[in-house]
């Protein structure tokens, strides 16, 4: 079940982190690769496809539907 906003991605444990949280993809900034220092968590393949839907909706990216 997600939770919020569309634009939100429910991450917890499952995905390796300490506590219950959530990937906002309205609030995207931009890191500089050194700044990323230590692996935190991973997403399955569900929650990568829910992260995709957010940063399509977040973005207003149209995607064109195949027949």
């Amino acid at each position: 079940m997600r939770h919020g906003l569309s634009t939100q991605v429910p991450v917890g444990i499952d995905e390796g982190l300490k506590h219950e949280s959530s990937i906002h993809c309205d609030e995207l900034i931009s890191l500089p690769k050194s700044k990323l220092t230590r692996f935190v968590g991973a997403l399955d393949g569900e929650k990568l496809r829910a992260l995709d839907e957010a940063l399509i909706g977040a973005l207003g990216i149209r995607v064109a539907l195949s027949a």
